[in-house]
């Protein structure tokens, strides 16, 4: 038996140890629970909203059974046995994929941001509310016939079956839940407002005259001249007469710059008829473009009735399909960019601020006063518009100016008119004459339509209201107080420029110069670089027996005709005795670029660097930032102020910027300096991928961690703003966040299927599947092939039967 000292014992030393690890493992286990707990809570949180896309659905104001199929890449197909039940499914089913984007849009729209985002957002209400985009869809309103109204009232109706369900069920999407509050009722106005807001993204240009007024007062004659689109025909005349009158642009439009429509807003699209087809029938290709977000602007649904049967893309929270085909036409547009805004300089009486001159007489102005509803503020902002004839004073939008001169601003937008309607018809549409009759009604934005029809005929028509303007050049703001500047009528419908079926078989847009010296009528000084349309042109010149498939391949096409013709004129100028080693490298590796804006291209890096530099150099130091932002057509003017130095005849600008050899060196060390913080120090090794990135951001990704949960990770991408494949960019951080958000290919010869990409998915739902989809896609230029038959797509879809609740 052994001793007492031999026996182990246990010290409450040893016990307090062994409690200690059970309550250590006892709170780890704790812990794990809670933060399981957490995930699956923040989980279930994040799928709050999802769509019923199967089963049974009660709606309570349907009239018949409606069927809505979605697809595999969650496109919706909607069935119904008359037009009220087709727009109220569609409205509802638009509203379970984007119901935050579509409140969000006429919020922004309205000028009512403020009220679910607080002060931040206060500027821009403000703004919009002097604009006047919802007292514009109100005025709209009472033009439409009473089948349009049936579609406008159908679809909100719908809308607000998906508020109540979402509401009474509190299955609420995350986005509401964050910023704490829910949708309003939709209204027929909301949706019209959103379609005012289309025309504001696509049709600016008073920018250009607002910063011409400000060159004129602040620059000599000289510079001013060198800036414009266009040489003046009596130049020194024209700024004399700006110079008479005096108003603090600066100081008017010093914020302005975040509201501007982005600069590079437009499109591609060109259609080819049976001539030059392997199928003999006609291909059409269209690609707007505008920001890239998530969700994208568009959204691709089909609507199938008794009397329509139409499919492609419309902008959530319009009733209708705006771009694509049904049974026998397809049709796609790019933004014409006409002339139809006009700045008044408006004179105000001494001692009466709401009264201003007009032919010798004093007329009161219209006051209106908007109140703003501000999230954290006790009381309403009381926000005063003032209303001339000749439109809204702009220049006071951020408060109080009575100052003698004001801006006024006169666009066709701000009329009553029927877009919507045309939308309508152009879906019902089977022939060129009712296409084109449907088009009577579209009049902002003005955009060039083309068109193919199962008969084998193309065709094209510029469309929208465009001034004719007996006074001016629309150059700089004009007189307001004379009358010699109002417009009286607009180009003749008839007399707008149209092909129909021409002997080359091939029609191209891309934002380009559409009139020629013998045209009658003035469009616009300002079009998009000719890049894009003329690398559109070759492709279509070079090639034959076109398929669906070569359409896409061209729709993805990032040769850079940029390059190809300014880099020799780089190479001719650049004094290469003056540069680092560094810079001889990144020259070395253009040489040897392949004029490809491809990713993995360290070239493509290099040029836009040097680009970027060039104007910089031209004009940081003269012009404010603020009155940069509204440099309409600087990419053009930059052009010509090089092509005219090149050839000796340099102006100012470039004159007082070292020459063009001083002004080329200097911009291209700067460049190669960037180019080196960002990717190193050796040339051979950039790539155009590593800077130029796409996001799709979310609204609610611009704040961080959000942009971890709404955003995906940044990915390379090709293509820049002068390709056919547009993918426009911050220039500071490469983020590409401009192009085609909907690709579209409509083969004639079958108009059953059409292929598309909806970039970069369906769903505003970041635990849907269709969130994110077709990121790669649009990326890689992967389409998808959406079906109108029903055998089709019935046996791949999820089905939702919708029916008249009881």
């Amino acid at each position: 038996m052994p001793s007492t000292a031999d026996t182990p014992v246990h010290t409450g030393k040893s016990k307090r140890k062994r409690r200690r690890w059970t309550i250590f493992f006892g709170i780890m286990g704790a812990l794990f629970v809670l933060v399981i707990g957490a995930l699956t809570w923040g989980w279930v949180q994040l799928g709050a909203g999802l769509p019923q896309t199967e089963g049974v659905y009660e709606a309570a104001g349907l009239e018949s059974e409606v069927n809505v199929y979605r697809d595999d890449f969650g496109v919706p197909h909607i069935e119904a046995t008359n037009d009220y039940d087709l727009y109220y499914a569609q409205g509802f089913v638009t509203a379970q994929d984007r119901m935050f984007q579509m409140d969000l849009s006429r919020r922004q729209a309205s000028g009512e941001l403020s009220e679910v985002i607080g002060e931040s957002a206060l500027d821009t209400d403000k703004y919009f509310r002097t604009f006047g985009l919802r007292r514009a869809a109100h005025d709209s309103y009472e033009l439409y016939s009473d089948e349009a109204l049936v579609a406008l009232h159908a679809y909100a109706d719908g809308v607000n079956d998906y508020i109540a369900h979402m509401t009474d069920s509190g299955d609420i999407p995350v986005e509401f839940r964050l910023l704490g509050y829910t949708p309003t009722a939709w209204t027929a106005i909301d949706s019209l407002t959103i379609g005012k807001f289309m025309a504001y993204d696509l049709g600016g240009t008073w920018q250009g005259q607002a910063f011409r007024y400000w060159l004129a007062n602040n620059v000599t004659e000289e510079e001013a001249l060198d800036l414009m689109p266009v040489y003046p025909e009596d130049g020194p005349v024209i700024l004399d007469i700006a110079k008479e009158t005096d108003i603090d642009i600066e100081r008017a439009f010093a914020n302005v710059g975040a509201y501007q429509p982005e600069p590079f807003n437009g499109s591609n699209n060109w259609v080819v008829s049976g001539h030059h087809t392997e199928s003999g029938m006609p291909l059409l290709a269209d690609d707007p473009h505008l920001g890239l977000a998530t969700p994208s602007i568009w959204y691709e649904t089909h609507l199938s009735s008794t009397d329509v049967n139409v499919t492609g893309v419309i902008f959530a929270g319009v009733p209708g399909i705006i771009l694509g085909h049904n049974d026998e036409i397809a049709w796609g547009v790019t933004n014409v960019g006409p002339d139809v805004q006009e700045l008044y300089i408006e004179q105000r009486h001494p001692e009466d601020p709401t009264q201003f001159l007009y032919e010798d007489e004093w007329y009161n102005a219209d006051i209106i006063e908007e109140t703003i509803l501000v999230d954290g503020y006790d009381e309403p902002v009381s926000h005063e518009v003032v209303v001339t004839r000749h439109g809204p004073l702009i220049s006071e939008y951020a408060g109080e100016q009575t100052d003698d001169m004001a801006l006024a601003l006169r666009w066709t937008a701000l009329d009553a008119s029927t877009e919507l309607e045309a939308v309508m018809d152009l879906n019902r549409a089977g022939n060129w004459e009712e296409f084109t009759g449907a088009l009577e009604a579209f009049h902002a934005p003005a955009q060039n339509f083309v068109y193919a029809d199962t008969d084998g005929n193309i065709g094209y028509r510029a469309n929208g209201r465009i001034p004719i303007r007996e006074n001016s050049d629309a150059l700089l703001p004009v007189e307001g107080w004379t009358g010699e500047h109002d417009w009286d009528s607009f180009i003749p419908w008839d007399e707008l420029p149209t092909l129909y079926n021409p002997e080359s078989g091939m029609i191209s847009t891309a934002n380009n110069q559409i009139d020629d010296a013998d045209y009658p009528y003035h469009i616009s000084h300002t079009w998009a670089q000719p890049y894009r349309h003329e690398q559109i042109l070759a492709m279509l010149e070079e090639g034959n027996d076109f398929t669906a498939e070569d359409m896409q391949q061209m729709q993805m096409n990032v040769t850079n005709l940029h390059a190809k013709e300014f880099l020799p004129i780089f190479f001719e100028h650049i004094d290469e005795s003056s540069l680092r080693n560094i810079d001889v490298e990144a020259l070395n590796v253009l040489r040897e670029w392949n004029f490809e804006d491809a990713r993995e291209e360290g070239g493509a890096l290099i040029f836009h660097l040097w680009f970027q530099e060039i104007p910089d150099r031209l004009f940081a130091d003269r012009i404010p930032e603020e009155m940069l932002d509204l440099f309409e057509g600087r990419a053009n003017i930059v052009d010509e102020l090089l092509r005219n130095a090149a050839s000796g005849d340099a102006g100012p600008w470039v004159t007082n910027n070292g020459g063009l050899e001083g002004l080329l060196t200097g911009a291209l060390q700067d460049a190669v300096d960037r180019a080196e913080d960002m990717q190193g120090g050796d040339p051979n090794e950039w790539q155009w991928g590593d800077y130029h990135q796409v996001t799709f951001g979310h609204p609610l990704g611009a704040m961080q961690p959000l942009d971890i949960l709404f955003n995906p990770t940044p990915e390379p991408v090709d293509g820049s703003r002068i390709t056919v494949m547009a993918a426009g960019y911050n220039d500071e951080t490469g983020n590409t966040n401009h192009g085609a958000g909907w690709r579209g290919v409509m083969d004639i010869q079958d108009l059953s299927e059409s292929y598309h990409i909806v970039g970069p998915g369906q769903s505003g739902h970041v635990r849907s599947d269709h969130y994110h989809d077709q990121l790669h896609d649009w990326v890689e230029g992967t389409y998808h092939a959406t079906s109108t038959e029903p055998a089709t797509y019935r046996e791949t879809s999820q089905h939702l039967q919708m029916i008249p609740s009881e």
